[in-house]
């Protein structure tokens, strides 16, 4: 069995990882909007760890460096929500709920999990973008500043993670994730994450994490479908 799933392709890899992310996330709606939605929200951590297993699975470079950054997004994720929840100085005024399972001082691991998924997807993002402009810009013979090229590509990065979160907000309160103290969510939850998506981007450039894992891609979008039609039909 572990031979097989050695000798698969990255294409086979990355085709295997897409479809069980569509039929696990197509099925979670369903479940949400049904009857046995508690059932399926206990189930979310599950979900969560399935989704890591699965850019591992896909990951062709498992170097130093990926595992590295694996730990520092974690670990800043973790500790940026802890000094969240408990001082209101970053994000906003908010706690967790018990949907995503066992917490350190009032933040879940899974969220450290989160936002490794989350910035290594959109940094892959913008990577990829940055790259097609790159490329269409040779053939025609116009070069780009290799550090403009790295600013921007952090922006960028921080920038669609933003947008995921954005996304993510509403639906993640209406499944119970975490609640926020205010009435609205306030722009400076939007503000952190954009800094500090920014600087783990940063990380992972100077890390030279050269990204091929397309899977991650396609993970964001389907996750944000999730929670698009989470927030529409719940």
């Amino acid at each position: 069995m572990m031979a097989s799933i050695k000798s698969l392709s990255v294409e086979q890899r990355k085709h295997i990882a897409i479809i069980i992310a569509l039929v696990v996330h197509f099925f979670g709606v369903v479940g949400m909007l049904s009857p046995y939605a508690a059932w399926f929200k206990a189930a979310t951590p599950l979900n969560l760890l399935l989704m890591l297993a699965l850019v591992v699975f896909t990951q062709v470079q498992k170097n130093f460096s990926f595992w590295l950054f694996m730990f520092i997004a974690f670990a800043t994720g973790m500790i940026t929500e802890m000094i969240g929840v408990n001082t209101g100085l970053l994000f906003g005024d908010y706690h967790y709920g018990n949907v995503l399972g066992p917490k350190l001082y009032g933040v879940p691991f899974l969220i450290g999990v989160n936002w490794f998924v989350t910035v290594y997807a959109a940094t892959t993002i913008s990577v990829w973008m940055h790259q097609y402009i790159t490329n269409k810009y040779e053939t025609i013979g116009v070069a780009f500043n290799k550090h403009l090229m790295f600013i921007m590509g952090v922006l960028d990065a921080a920038f669609i993670t933003v947008v995921f979160d954005y996304i993510m907000e509403p639906a993640a309160i209406q499944l119970g994730m975490w609640q926020w103290h205010t009435a609205d969510i306030p722009m400076f939850n939007y503000t952190c994450w954009y800094v500090i998506s920014a600087l783990l981007a940063a990380v992972m450039f100077k890390l030279q994490l050269r990204q091929t894992n397309h899977f991650v891609i396609h993970l964001l979008f389907i996750e944000a479908l999730f929670f698009i039609a989470i927030r529409l039909f719940s």
